[in-house]
């Protein structure tokens, strides 16, 4: 956007930690990167503090990262935890920032220690104090969700833009609620929302619209951030791989010692690809020849092979009875197999006279918009089918294939 116009504006609504325990790496990183990105602003929300207020905190200091939220309040100082607002000139313009969380969320560790303001009482002042101070455009970074988010502003005059966070839908195109112009960016991050504000003489919004764009290859990269993430990534794997070495060891001396390490085997669990072949080896055969069967592979070449986030969609049964647990079953139940389409083996015989009919719904449980925006059911089916016709319309790329720097279609 910088390119095409002289005074820009980078922010984010907020909710950018991971949810998962052993990533408190991935959350001070991200913190870094916007910080390096050049990021103006940047909502909080309960994901934000889902490590305790302590570490939001002690990164926030640390990064100097400009964090809003002007209804999220300190118990201990009995100020706002973050700011509550940022004042920025750009070019000739005044802008006020401001951020808002949802008080209906559980706040996690940080519950006893921080308490949520009404975001309209919040709002409402700290629009007035926006104005009162010369901004002639203001900003709310919203993590209220669509429907609080759209509502706020509809009571709330005084907001030329806001950027719609928590649970949020992706939009390609925002819509203007009252006098307000929303962004609509989506959960994944992989998406960036262009918000353009036309002014008057005063430097006042007369107009605004909003367009949303997939971050994908033709985008390009900046060598010295990619190099960053990059490494960070690579060492983070090698972290959580070691974490998940310890926690299975340490789970298999609690059996070996008669505790509860592993609990017994549930009545209906999954039993691995190599199982059902004693009796559909044809069928086996074929998957073997589809990317299905080389999904675990595709992680391991970018080193993801330790982020729960991927391994989910490219083993069997992650995390449940009898599925994948740890990288000790890797031999058995990694990549997309039988089972991840056909059901728990344990279940075959509730369906024996009757085939089980694959949908698209079976598919875009892990071919999303987000990580398979070129998916089309009707094109990819073909692909998987143990009995394929003569002839398959060939796939799409798939732009987030090369952001994983993989081939085009491997994930599938």
């Amino acid at each position: 956007m910088k390119t095409q116009y002289s005074q820009v504006l980078l922010v984010d609504s907020g909710g950018f930690f991971p949810e998962l325990d052993d990533y408190e790496d991935d959350a001070w990183f991200l913190m870094d990167a916007m910080k390096l990105l050049g990021t103006d602003a940047a909502g909080v929300s309960e994901k934000e503090l889902r490590y305790g207020r302590g570490f939001l905190l002690a990164n926030y200091k640390r990064t100097q990262l400009p964090l809003v939220c002007a209804n999220l309040w300190d118990k201990e100082t009995k100020k706002t935890l973050v700011a509550p607002y940022v004042i920025k000139k750009v070019g000739s313009v005044t802008v006020g920032i401001f951020g808002l969380t949802s008080d209906k969320v559980d706040l996690g560790p940080a519950r006893d220690s921080v308490t949520v303001e009404d975001p309209t009482a919040a709002g409402k002042r700290t629009v007035d104090e926006l104005r009162k101070k010369g901004a002639t455009v203001v900003v709310l970074l919203s993590e209220l969700g669509k429907v609080e988010s759209e509502d706020f502003v509809t009571a709330v005059d005084g907001i030329d833009a806001v950027i719609c966070g928590r649970n949020v839908p992706l939009l390609q195109k925002g819509r203007m609620v009252k006098n307000t112009v929303a962004c609509y960016g989506g959960e994944q991050g992989q998406y960036i929302g262009q918000t353009v504000i036309t002014l008057d003489a005063q430097r006042k919004m007369t107009t605004g619209d909003n367009d949303t764009y997939i971050l994908g290859p033709e985008v390009g990269e900046k060598p010295e951030v990619l190099a960053l993430v990059k490494s960070f990534e690579d060492s983070f794997n090698d972290k959580l791989r070691k974490i998940e070495k310890e926690r299975a060891a340490k789970a298999e001396m609690s059996r070996m010692n008669g505790g509860n390490g592993a609990s017994e085997q549930a009545v209906d669990h999954y039993l691995g690809a190599e199982f059902c072949a004693r009796c559909h080896q044809a069928e086996y055969d074929q998957w073997k020849t589809t990317k299905h069967s080389k999904a675990w592979q595709t992680l391991v070449d970018v080193k993801k092979d330790a982020m729960a986030e991927c391994i989910q969609c490219h083993v069997t049964g992650y995390k449940q009875p009898g599925g994948f647990q740890t990288a000790d079953d890797v031999a058995r139940l990694s990549n997309v197999q039988c089972e991840n389409c056909h059901g728990m083996g344990t279940q075959h015989e509730a369906y024996p006279t009757t085939a089980r009919r694959i949908t698209a719904a079976t598919c875009e449980k892990c071919h999303t918009v987000s990580n398979s925006p070129t998916f089309n059911f009707a094109i990819y089916e073909p692909h998987i089918l143990h009995h394929p016709p003569a002839t398959m319309p060939p796939l799409p790329p798939n732009p987030m294939d090369k952001m994983m720097g993989t081939e085009s279609g491997a994930k599938h």
